[in-house]
């Protein structure tokens, strides 16, 4: 046997040895899947008698934005927000207000991601609902290449919520 046949034969097992390892270095973890921005597709809360509410309505506009930093912003809104008839949100009257605040929510902050368990723990530092500052939500997180899976099962309305959006190249393409 020649020496070019025997080195052929060494390679051929030694790529299979490596190929399992190189595909699994090229992984990408829960977190590093997670970054990016992400639009609204569903929001829906249900109660503890099965009931459903759909908060910002069937087509909720929204984008979540995780960083890989770990820093987070959450937008919802319903898309049929009331007009402000004063032109002025200085000037907005009582329902105008009661609508938006019920129709919307935003908040930032800090997240981690728990890779074992399949959760992200989201640490509230600024809200337009201001119950939540402070307060660290935890959602279970199913991601896959463009769709994200959140389940809240500890909001403080004591129900579930469970959030389902997708991969977004830039807020302007939804």
């Amino acid at each position: 046997m020649n020496r070019r046949h025997i080195f052929s034969l060494s390679v051929i097992p030694a790529l299979a040895l490596m190929l399992p390892g190189a595909a699994m270095a090229q992984q990408k973890t829960l977190k590093e899947q997670l970054a990016g921005t992400w639009t609204a597709v569903s929001w829906e809360q249900v109660g503890k008698d099965g009931s459903k509410f759909e908060r910002f309505g069937a087509n909720p506009q929204g984008v979540n934005v995780f960083d890989a930093n770990g820093r987070f912003v959450v937008i919802y809104a319903r898309s049929d927000l009331p007009k402000l008839d004063a032109q002025d949100p200085m000037k907005s009257t009582p329902a105008e207000n009661k609508a938006i605040m019920e129709g919307s929510i935003a908040y930032f902050g800090t997240y981690t991601v728990d890779e074992a368990a399949k959760t992200i723990s989201m640490r509230v530092e600024t809200s337009t609902f201001p119950n939540q500052v402070g307060r660290e939500q935890k959602r279970t997180i199913s991601v896959s290449a463009n769709e994200l899976r959140l389940t809240n099962t500890t909001p403080l309305t004591g129900n579930t919520i469970n959030y389902v959006l997708k991969r977004s190249t830039s807020i302007a393409s939804r």
